[in-house]
């Protein structure tokens, strides 16, 4: 289901946050990230992944299956891979940025997530978006809270769960217009548009 006008201008503040960043002291994030900030930011996340999952389905079955393998250069992903390296976000990435497991569907080897991405059909883009979806949403929605306040080791850093958050959407999001502009091109207007 597609998400009313209200909740994307909380997202596009959400988003805008990182430009802000830099007008608060540092250190002062660790100090406002408690159980009630992180909770909020928490839900905002998950708020943004159902809008961002309703437009990746949307579009996924908006375009037909012989468009899967279309790239717009040699050397790019297809939309097709785009689409699962999405899906594969949803599996290791996005419950990284909280600190939780990455799924088992995608092995910790080199080359597993390449690999993964090439098996790029519609119904394994389906299948990927939606168990991909199902599994990052419960292992955040259903996360400790106390565990996620405060600072923690992520990506190399000491981070809040806001900073991987924002991260972490904004990389979605990217991949949203990537799709967009690559239906497009491919004359394929995105359904939710008038």
């Amino acid at each position: 289901m597609l998400r009313p006008a209200s909740s994307f201008r909380r997202l596009t503040l959400l988003a805008a946050l990182p430009a802000l960043a830099v007008l608060v002291p540092q250190r002062t994030d660790a100090q406002l990230m408690n159980t009630e900030t992180t909770a909020e930011v928490r839900r905002l996340f998950v708020a943004d992944l159902d809008s961002l999952q309703a437009r990746f389905l949307a579009l996924a079955n908006a375009i037909p299956e012989e468009k899967y393998s279309w790239r717009p250069a040699p050397g790019v992903r297809s939309i097709g891979e785009t689409f699962l390296h999405v899906a594969s976000e949803y599996y290791v990435y996005a419950p990284m940025a909280y600190g939780l497991a990455a799924s088992p569907v995608i092995p910790r080897q080199p080359g597993a997530m390449a690999q993964f991405e090439k098996a790029s059909t519609r119904a394994d883009v389906m299948q990927h978006l939606t168990d991909g979806f199902t599994y990052v949403r419960g292992q955040i929605a259903g996360a400790d809270v106390n565990a996620l306040s405060g600072t923690r080791k992520l990506f190399g850093g000491d981070r809040t769960i806001a900073e991987t958050t924002l991260s972490m959407s904004a990389d979605l999001h990217e991949h949203l217009g990537q799709l967009i502009a690559y239906a497009r091109m491919n004359g394929i207007k995105p359904p939710w548009t008038k």
